[in-house]
């Protein structure tokens, strides 16, 4: 079938070209690349349309008291604005260094306005790391530019600086590309930062891989999470559903485990 795209926003910067493109009631952000990086079904706007921003909710499973989430990098805004509309007991800080995708997330992708609970803020978000140690119970990077991850936020020293911002029992959960050639090495280094206690998420083939980094290694056993999994999905309606039953089994697929607990580090 012929599917239609129209543009119906551009604007440029000294940090990048900011498009927007619609079509089939999905509209999607561009950063001067053909790679998509975010998307929203404009008839239910605050769903999240792509499989790995589902994957990141992830987190979900393995805590059931974080109250702070501090994201670097928001593009169209797809998981800071669900877990603001569906998760009341969270409160996040977002750090974008391009205002016109602030804007841009605001304009075009129902990006809601500061309050008490979401903060934005334009800035440096490798500053913001170095300046909030032991802040936040949940760290998320999704940070893609037009030709991938910006090197200074997949270096040792960055993901050290992740593994600082995070309280005793924090998470860190990162959007990585399965087919960048250089995968295997960010993995190993967030694998030194975190003591090892890492697992990766598969969300499509090959596709984007959510890589999970935990300051202190989970507790709970494998039949704790598949019951915490069908909770959540429960809690979450049609169409803000999120497939965390499926996610648990690609988990327990591609990280080492024995049918009882993950077999993580816990130096």
């Amino acid at each position: 079938m012929f599917r239609f795209n129209r543009k119906i926003h551009k604007s440029v910067s000294e940090f990048a070209t900011v498009e927007v493109i619609e079509g089939d009631g999905v509209r999607s952000l561009y950063l001067g690349s053909v790679t998509i990086q975010s998307s929203m079904r404009t008839k239910a706007p605050f769903a999240l349309e792509l499989a790995y921003s589902r994957g990141m909710m992830c987190f979900l499973l393995f805590t059931k008291t974080a109250k702070h989430v501090l994201s670097i990098g928001l593009g169209g805004g797809s998981v800071p604005k669900f877990i603001h509309a569906f998760c009341p007991e969270i409160t996040q800080t977002v750090v974008e260094i391009n205002p016109q995708i602030i804007a841009t997330a605001r304009s075009h992708f129902f990006v809601p306005d500061n309050d008490e609970r979401l903060n934005i803020i334009e800035g440096d978000g490798l500053a913001y790391l170095a300046n909030h140690p032991n802040s936040s119970d949940v760290l998320m990077i999704d940070a893609f530019d037009s030709v991938g991850i910006p090197p200074d936020f997949c270096s040792q020293d960055f993901f050290d600086r992740c593994e600082h911002v995070l309280l005793h029992d924090g998470i860190f959960v990162i959007n990585l590309w399965g087919s960048d050639k250089n995968f295997d090495i960010y993995l190993r280094r967030i694998e030194q930062s975190f003591d090892n206690q890492v697992l990766m998420l598969p969300t499509g083939k090959p596709g984007n891989i959510v890589v999970f980094g935990f300051k202190a290694a989970p507790v709970q056993t494998i039949t704790q999470l598949r019951e915490r999994a069908k909770m959540l999905e429960a809690q979450f309606e049609k169409p803000h559903q999120i497939e965390f039953l499926s996610f648990l089994e690609k988990l327990c697929e591609h990280n080492s485990h024995n049918n009882t607990q993950f077999f993580m580090d816990r130096r």
